[in-house]
């Protein structure tokens, strides 16, 4: 495993229009290009994970797993956006000598893709064996192998969608609510926005698990009036996003998803999934209420070489992470 910082010193522009005038990138890479060049895996994560997918992953990346690095050679860049390194609201402006925090431009999933794409060919990869993106990470795969359809043989997409719900934007936009009742939101330092954080996790813990999961597992034994069990584990989650995160990031990527629509000036959906020719594993978590498996199936019904897997799983959203190990024995016998 490998961590590397790359510098695109171009401007790039954003499909808003705007620009950010350099771009910083930085990936993980696992194992060794062969000589066919014909075993590279990338896979695109999801919101608040960064470019060390055989660390989030680990189920389904490393030694013995599915995409095994004495095998493939796997990469994974960090999004733009984000606060693990890639250019974002906490890296400095070449421009002012200072960081970004909130002057830092609105992104999409096209502009995450356009920085993958550059990164891809100054490591001078012409052909992506395999895909793999799950939630947020999905929507990076379905615009990337729209954009560049020749560069991929397959494509693995696990609990994501074509296009973002009605669901998933009223629930970023409470999120993002909290984050701006906070009395330090766009002050410009690191944990500026940082109580607003963790209520907007908390919200977001409700929609990564289910009702069923939190009674399971979040039930008090005894009796109470106060410091329930429930409680506890939300607070602790909240205060766990703080110390990794930032509010800025999340505010601007929770605005990135909201804006996710493949059929942006593309036509119709079902076209624009019907132009999908690659061969395509599409799997959803039965529990999941955040990208529910209908949106999967949908997704299937349209893409046609395309095969729809369902991992029965009570941990919600959360599974596409939990459940690795069952979804590395989907891909495995479907591939």
């Amino acid at each position: 495993m490998s961590k590397h910082f790359f510098t695109y010193r171009q401007a790039l522009k954003l499909e808003n229009g705007e620009s950010i005038s350099s771009l910083d990138i930085v990936y993980h890479t696992y194992g060794t290009l062969n000589e066919q060049k014909n075993n590279v895996v990338w896979f695109c994560h999801a919101l608040t994970a960064n470019s060390d997918v055989a660390d989030w992953w680990n189920s389904l990346v490393g030694e013995g797993k599915t995409y095994d690095p004495t095998k493939h050679f796997i990469v994974c860049a960090n999004i733009i956006g984000s606060c693990y390194g890639s250019s974002g609201p906490l890296t400095i402006n070449p421009e002012t000598q200072k960081p970004y925090y909130s002057s830092f431009p609105s992104v999409t999933i096209r502009d995450m893709v356009k920085a993958h794409i550059i990164l891809r060919k100054h490591l001078g990869i012409e052909k992506i064996n395999t895909i793999v993106g799950g939630s947020m990470g999905g929507y990076q795969v379905l615009e990337w192998v729209l954009t560049e359809p020749s560069v991929f043989e397959k494509q693995v997409l696990v609990a994501t969608s074509s296009q973002e719900s009605a669901w998933g934007i009223a629930i970023h936009t409470a999120q993002r609510l909290a984050i701006e009742t906070d009395l330090t939101w766009k002050e410009h330092h690191q944990q500026a926005g940082a109580k607003g954080l963790k209520a907007a996790r908390a919200i977001g813990m409700l929609t990564y698990r289910n009702y069923e999961a939190f009674v399971k597992t979040q039930t008090d034994e005894e009796h109470k009036l106060d410091n329930f069990k429930a409680s506890s584990y939300i607070n602790y989650q909240g205060e766990k996003l703080v110390k990794r995160f930032n509010s800025y990031s999340y505010w601007l990527l929770t605005k990135a998803m909201d804006s996710h629509n493949i059929a942006r000036g593309r036509g119709d959906m079902k076209n624009v999934l019907g132009s999908l020719k690659i061969k395509t594993i599409i799997i959803g978590i039965s529990s999941d209420h955040l990208c529910p498996v209908a949106e999967q199936k949908f997704m299937a019904q349209h893409i046609p070489n395309s095969q729809f897997i369902e991992i029965d799983s009570p941990y919600g959203h959360d599974g596409f992470l939990i459940e690795g190990k069952l979804i590395g024995e989907a891909i495995e016998k479907n591939y």
